[in-house]
């Protein structure tokens, strides 16, 4: 029993480290929120004329609850003006995938917002 104490300590922070380990794995590789945005190619830039991703786009961007966030991805050509866009931010690594919706596909907070 003697043995189990002394070894407790060390027991206890290696649950601590691995709960940790799989924190943040989650957020910086699993979690992702998602945001919305409007084009507004008044907010392109061109980054590159030789490589694939062309253009950047830095914009506002709302979450479902209308909190905003400037957002900056990068695309190969340049989007439709005035086109909404559903966004997967993660906390690292910015805007990961893009995809465009309809307007009724917008939460009530987002259409408020934008």
């Amino acid at each position: 029993m003697e043995n189990f104490k002394e070894k407790l300590p060390i027991i206890i922070a290696v649950i601590i480290m691995i709960a940790l380990a799989v924190g943040a794995y989650y957020f910086l590789v699993v979690h992702k929120e998602i945001y919305y945005t409007q084009i507004d190619n008044t907010k392109i830039e061109e980054v590159s004329a030789t490589d694939d991703m062309k253009y950047e786009y830095t914009l506002t961007a709302y979450n479902k609850n209308g909190k905003e966030k400037e957002v900056k991805f990068k695309t190969s050509r340049e989007l439709r003006e005035g086109a909404y866009l559903e966004l997967d931010v993660m906390q690292m690594r910015g805007v990961i995938n893009w995809r465009e919706v309809q307007t009724e596909d917008l939460p009530d907070d987002v259409k408020t917002a934008l």
